[in-house]
């Protein structure tokens, strides 16, 4: 198996997960970064400059493409290293340690805003600003995914049990506009054991608030700082679901979750407006559902088997690039019922 056939076989769009227009975009974007991190750890290792001209010294058995490109694969489809190793006709560690150099350029990236092109949110900050400038209006959901089982004696081993799911998951927030486009997804808090390092990123627009699956979804709203974006951006709306409904009754103008079912005893015409209202309010909402839905679509995020350490970063490199896709659709106009549903909804 030849290197020509190799890098044939995983620039395709169903192995990497992306076209090969956006191939070559990435290529371009992150190239430069990679070759001065890989420039600035060869200083440290000789204590100084280099001392023969560039381009001379032992090649690199992987070129920045092919790094790349083993990157990608692994995270569309989860693709042992040794496999992909095997397909390059080169060891394991070498895959591993070209996975290790490119998935935090991939993670660093941030998120796509639709029709901005060169514009990318990378924090929580940014999403609140860009909406309220822009007049979008928030839609605010989590999804978990399944992890490996702590193993037992280790500080924190219940955190991960989901009370939802009876599994051991992590989960994220994810934050899309009204067409499901992501704006934000995954942002991890600082000073936290559970996980080595902080990530903070920024149609997705964000998602990203990585934590325990035990944790509730209101209880993360405190802990993330989201009931802060929206004191410091009144005239920003967000949908949600049943389980933001604390966020709801501290912003109701704001924020709208789905309306609380009448009692046995109510009569058919409040049983019949609760239904509408609910129809309407997740007709509204449905949409950042279907933006998870995009992420589930690669296989790590399916059911996450490698590091948890690693999992924040590999919820960024995979959030970022679906990003990159859902910020091409072109923005649909709504229609003036839309606006109207929207605004009942909201009030």
């Amino acid at each position: 198996m030849t290197l020509t056939w190799a890098r044939a076989a995983c620039s395709h769009p169903a192995p990497s997960g992306v076209s090969r227009a956006h191939l070559g975009d990435l290529i371009e974007e992150l190239s430069p970064r990679w070759w001065a991190r890989r420039e600035s750890a060869l200083d440290r290792q000789r204590g100084g400059k280099r001392h023969r001209a560039e381009g001379a010294g032992r090649k690199p058995k992987l070129e920045f493409v092919d790094r790349l490109l083993v990157t990608l694969v692994h995270l569309r489809l989860g693709l042992p290293h040794a496999a992909l190793a095997e397909l390059y006709r080169v060891d394991r560690s070498t895959v591993s340690a070209a996975i290790r150099q490119v998935r935090p350029l991939l993670a660093a990236r941030g998120f796509a805003v639709p029709d901005r092109p060169g514009l990318r949110l990378r924090t929580l900050e940014d999403v609140f600003a860009y909406a309220d400038a822009e007049g979008v209006d928030l839609r605010i959901d989590g999804t978990e995914v399944q992890v490996r089982r702590p193993r037992a004696g280790r500080p924190g081993r219940k955190a991960f049990v989901s009370g939802k799911k009876k599994q051991n998951t992590i989960k994220t927030t994810t934050f899309s506009d009204h067409q499901g486009r992501t704006l934000f997804s995954g942002v991890v808090r600082p000073g936290r054991t559970l996980f080595s390092g902080v990530v903070r990123p920024g149609r997705t627009l964000f998602s990203g608030v990585v934590r325990p699956g035990r944790m509730h979804d209101q209880t993360a709203v405190r802990t993330e700082g989201i009931a802060e974006q929206f004191q410091q951006y009144p005239a920003v709306k967000a949908e949600v679901d049943s389980g933001y409904q604390g966020l709801a009754k501290e912003f109701p103008g704001q924020v709208s979750a789905p309306p609380k079912k009448p009692a046995g005893d109510a009569c058919d015409g409040d049983k019949r407006a609760w239904r509408e209202m609910r129809r309407r309010q997740s007709s509204a909402r449905i949409c950042v559902e279907h933006t998870n839905a995009e992420y589930k679509q690669w296989r790590p995020l399916q059911r996450y088997t490698g590091r948890r350490e690693d999992y924040p970063q590999t919820h960024l490199a995979i959030a970022g690039l679906v990003s990159d896709r859902s910020a091409r659709r072109p923005t649909r106009r709504r229609t003036s019922t839309e606006l109207v549903l929207a605004r009942d909804t909201v009030c």
